[in-house]
């Protein structure tokens, strides 16, 4: 008899407890845009995150969800790359330096604006969602991610090949004069997204994230200036610019997902 309460017992205690039900639905599609800061990295900087490197930056976003683990995304982006030859701690023949001034050399700096398109592979660490549409999904999870991107950049002076330029020597100090810039103004490049970054599940639809990329591109001439120690390179990634975008993102999630269908496409 005691054994019968018990069990009976028992079972009113566990149907009385709630239960949470995989009722809230996953979505294949999110739209949004993202705000941060956008650091030069190159020949001209001081450091990863000089402030006199770094710039406001933007972009739209519109990423293809496949299931709780991965997504892909394309990142539509806008700003500036700026920097000084005064913030580069090395000698450069034609340039004043943080190390190196003389008034036969000139100070160099730019600001160029950047455009870049990127189409890029995200892996979440847990599964990611609201935990009521896909079961043991998380709100908060840390991803990686990588991918391809097209940049153009608008020199405003024109850029400049050092390597093969028509800049005199001075015979007086023994030193290179001003060169004179022989390219054109505009730069299309390609680069590789690499970067880290969280992402959390505000509400059903609507997801948080901060992230870091480093972009290393295939260009020298994002800065105005190809080849600054007059020496030739040539190679993937070889004395190329670079910049990275740490970046506060907003998106809001559509087009739900058919519950009884089993594939993620």
């Amino acid at each position: 008899m005691m054994k019968k309460l018990l069990a009976g017992f028992t079972f009113l205690l566990i149907s009385s407890m709630p239960v949470i039900a995989q009722d809230d639905p996953e979505y294949r599609m999110e739209i949004g845009g993202g705000v941060g800061l956008m650091t030069y990295e190159g020949d001209f900087n001081g450091s990863i995150l000089s402030a006199s490197n770094t710039a406001p930056t933007a972009s739209i976003i519109l990423r293809r969800v496949v299931n709780p683990y991965m997504a892909f995304r394309f990142d539509l982006g806008y700003g500036k790359i700026k920097g000084s030859s005064k913030d580069a701690q090395t000698f450069y023949p034609d340039y004043n330096t943080g190390i190196y001034s003389e008034s036969a050399r000139e100070d160099y700096a730019f600001s160029n604006t950047m455009i870049d398109l990127n189409a890029i592979y995200e892996y979440n660490f847990w599964p990611y969602g609201t935990g009521r549409d896909y079961r043991g999904a998380k709100r908060l999870t840390p991803y990686i991610l990588i991918g391809l991107g097209f940049n153009y950049a608008h020199c405003a002076d024109g850029w400049t090949d050092l390597a093969n330029s028509s800049a005199y020597e001075d015979a007086a100090t023994s030193t290179f004069g001003t060169p004179q810039n022989k390219g054109g103004k505009s730069v299309f490049t390609a680069n590789m997204p690499l970067g880290i970054g969280v992402k959390y599940k505000v509400g059903e639809r609507i997801n948080l994230g901060l992230e870091w990329i480093f972009h290393f591109t295939l260009s020298d001439k994002l800065d105005g200036v190809k080849d600054p120690y007059r020496v030739s390179s040539s190679g993937i990634f070889k004395n190329t610019d670079c910049y990275s975008n740490i970046k506060v993102s907003l998106t809001y999630s559509f087009w739900e997902k058919c519950k009884t269908c089993m594939k993620d496409f």
